[in-house]
């Protein structure tokens, strides 16, 4: 049974598996009004996104927000670059972090928070198919253990 976040709308479960996850950073997002009226529906998928930074900026690209169902001719396209928004210090800390061989910007959450739409990213580095042999071979033995103190 997957494990589901309350307060997420959308998460990426798959980013923690292929990552090492070292830090976390808020970012509000530059959306249009369709695109904010589909995340509230829920419509929204974090699979094969990643960020960038550029020209001083950070961008999120193929974050997939579903076209508004009672949009108009103006309804947003559905996977195109969004900015987030973060502090310019923030952004200087994610420029050196990302310019070491092996780490990127990957969104690991969306929710709203106080009526406006949040995005978590995480600067992580890349898994070898050891390290996630590994840690399946860890989760199992955790929920081997669980069970049998469960049952004890």
């Amino acid at each position: 049974m997957a494990k589901k976040d309350p307060g997420a709308i959308a998460t990426n479960r798959k980013a923690r598996h292929d990552f090492h996850i070292e830090e976390t950073f808020e970012a509000g997002m530059v959306l249009k009004g369709t695109e904010i009226k589909s995340i509230r529906a829920g419509r929204v998928n974090l699979k094969d996104s990643f960020a960038r930074v550029h020209k001083g900026e950070v961008y999120v690209h193929n974050l997939h927000i579903s076209e508004y169902t009672q949009g108009n001719q103006f309804n947003h396209e559905p996977t195109r670059a969004r900015k987030l928004l973060l502090h310019r210090k923030e952004i200087n800390q994610l420029i050196g972090q990302t310019q070491q061989k092996g780490y990127s910007l990957v969104p690991l959450k969306m929710y709203i928070k106080n009526g406006v739409a949040k995005l978590l990213i995480g600067v992580g580095r890349g898994k070898k198919k050891y390290d996630k042999r590994e840690d399946l071979k860890q989760k199992a033995m955790k929920r081997d253990v669980e069970r049998a103190l469960k049952d004890y």
